[in-house]
């Protein structure tokens, strides 16, 4: 007997193999290409080829259901990869195990009148968006939420944007269920992720929660999903398949049957666009928090020094936030503030200094960098860029008896660390935390009465149509750590006060304003896909992208080809980079121009939510 069978993790389109034993259909087996043994799925039976095939080595106890095809299908068509690199996403069920629900003693989670009508409304609608401001009690609905599915003997996916928050919401999710919650991450040790796997085939793991490939795992009578901060670009793959989990989550919720809840204090305006929301108001704590502006670029200033040591002096502790951006950087007036945007895209242009050029990374437009402010006529335009290190040192320098830490990728490198400074600095052994965008995600810091936010006008003018989203969406998530057990102050560096006084405590008044400028030009209004073309020979990496763009220009009926060009970081790992931005008011008409235009070296980002 012959069958098609999808290599996992191969690039390869299907392959035919032989097998002297009837398969089923979805078994997960093991099959030879060339001198290797690869997994395989089997797709279906097909017709003897006439090429000599080779045959199956043996099946192995493990197999995917029809739903969970179905959505690989669904990724390998919509996000442009093969169906094996689809299916490999997902870890396969096994046909060895048990699968019992536990005997849980749920917990009887008290809600306030506000959150008890935020919880109904979310039963009411199989997807809805929790739009929350920080400290309003999201974490509470869910967990009531939880409760009532494991009541119906069914399990939850509770998914998070990054390991970074795991700790603090493991601790609660076991203070509630015990031992029936299964954290997942890339970061588990091999006997962590087998212990974890076996409570999951067994059935004895109720609410599984992580980030995003958690909602690949073999969940039997899965009966929720839950996405929190649901605004996060952490979701998003950078690598091929270039899947939003966001997404993936709404389709499968769909496909399963079951609901769907997004949850953000800082919602996507495509999903404050698309879904029903309940506005939750209001935080659980009765203290102020005073915004105070500066009209400064990126640097540690002198009033920042001086609020610094109040702090210190009080025996409180500070949070220092620098925005994390691209490789490239943004020129900008020092005496007004004043950053250069694209004339044809509302988004800030990037600053070429070999090319002597601002560029615009969306349509190509390129103009000489002007020696003077054209706002006020001052020669005073520079490009500031500041790390945390820097500022760790600078203010170590400062305050020689402080403890002051770093709080970013390049020192969080493992669960271990990130635990331990947390603690650290809950227990008050930590003065300052210096970090990047880790310091908005979620965590429970109790003491700060001190949050400074640096530079947040290099955020405003990055070369991305949602920076002003992105911008004001740090600020509130940053501000949202400080202040919970006493008043907190917030500096914020900006000569763009007006914008985020505007709007920093009423962000459903931002997402109304910003629908007027994405309108007829971006999502959610509009669908993008950018591709990407990388080769160690710059001629074949450009050669592809001009021949993908010729084709794409013969179907301006599906398409409108935005911009083509080098890439804002045009070198990456020895290779040159290249890509071309599309625009349609459809994503199917997105694929069909793709899909017939495609050339060899192009590598497809539906969605994208990266531009540099």
């Amino acid at each position: 007997m012959y069958y098609t069978v999808a290599l996992l993790g191969s690039v390869l389109e299907p392959l035919t193999y032989f097998s002297d034993d009837e398969l089923d259909i979805l078994d997960v087996v093991e099959v030879p290409l060339r001198s290797k043994v690869l997994q395989g799925v089997v797709l279906q039976k097909s017709d003897k080829p006439d090429f000599e095939t080779l045959g199956v080595i043996r099946v192995l106890p493990f197999f995917f259901t029809k739903k969970i095809f179905k959505c690989a299908k669904f990724i390998s068509e919509y996000y442009f990869c093969s169906l094996g690199e689809a299916l490999d996403l997902f870890t396969p069920f096994s046909k060895e195990e048990q699968h019992i629900f536990p005997n849980l003693s749920l917990p009887n989670i008290t809600l306030t009148p506000k959150q008890q009508i935020a919880f109904e409304f979310l039963q009411k609608h199989k997807i809805s968006l929790l739009f929350g401001d920080t400290g309003s009690g999201k974490t509470e609905i869910y967990m009531s939420y939880f409760a009532k599915v494991l009541k119906e003997k069914k399990r939850v996916i509770f998914l998070m944007p990054e390991i970074s928050l795991t700790p603090q919401m493991q601790k609660r999710l076991e203070e509630h269920f015990g031992s029936s919650v299964v954290m997942w991450h890339s970061k588990l040790t091999p006997k962590q992720k087998k212990d974890a796997l076996a409570k999951i085939y067994s059935g004895e793991a109720t609410i599984i929660a992580g980030p995003r490939s958690a909602l690949f795992l073999p969940i039997k009578n899965l009966g929720l999903i839950v996405v929190d901060e649901e605004h996060d670009e952490s979701y998003k793959a950078s690598n091929r398949p270039r899947y939003n989990a966001r997404d993936i989550a709404v389709y499968m919720g769909n496909i399963y049957d079951i609901p769907v809840v997004l949850g953000s204090a800082t919602p996507m305006l495509s999903s404050y666009v698309r879904y029903p929301f309940f506005r939750l108001q209001g935080r659980h704590f009765e203290t102020k928090r005073e915004f105070i502006y500066e009209k400064s670029l990126e640097a540690l200033t002198p009033f920042i020094f001086d609020k610094l040591k109040m702090t210190l002096e009080k025996n409180e502790q500070s949070i220092i936030f620098l925005p994390t951006r691209a490789n490239f950087k943004y020129l900008q007036c020092s005496e007004c503030g004043e950053s250069f945007e694209c004339p044809f895209c509302s988004v800030g242009m990037s600053l070429h200094v070999k090319l002597n050029a601002l560029k615009c990374h969306y349509c190509g437009y390129t103009q000489a960098i002007p020696k003077k402010c054209p706002k006020c006529l001052k020669d005073s335009l520079i490009s500031s860029r500041l790390g945390t290190a820097q500022v760790v040192k600078e203010l170590q320098e400062h305050f020689c008896d402080a403890v002051i830490e770093q709080f970013d990728r390049d020192t969080i490198t493992t669960q271990a660390k990130l635990k331990k400074i947390l603690k650290r600095f809950n227990d008050k052994e930590i003065d300052i935390l210096v970090g990047t965008q880790m310091l908005s995600k979620g965590h429970d810091y109790h003491g700060i009465t001190l949050a400074v936010v640096l530079g947040m006008d290099n955020m405003l003018g990055m070369g991305d149509y949602r920076a002003r989203e992105k911008a004001l969406s740090s600020l509130i998530q940053i501000a949202g750590r400080s202040g919970r057990k006493s008043d907190a102050e917030v500096i914020v560096q900006t000569f763009h006060e007006e914008f985020f006084s505007a709007f920093v405590e009423n962000y459903e008044a931002f997402l109304e304003d910003e629908k007027f400028y994405r309108e007829g030009l971006y999502p959610p209004y509009k669908r993008l896909a950018r591709i990407l073309f990388s080769h160690k020979n710059i001629n074949k990496a450009k050669e592809a992208m001009e021949l993908m763009r010729e084709n794409l220009l013969r179907h301006t009926d599906l398409v409108e080809v935005v911009g083509s060009g080098e890439c804002a970081i045009n070198k990456v790992a020895n290779k040159y980079r290249f890509e071309i931005l599309l625009r349609s008011s459809k994503a199917t008409n997105l694929i069909k121009a793709i899909k017939v235009s495609k050339v060899e070296l192009a590598e497809v980002d539906m969605d994208p939510l990266e531009f540099s």
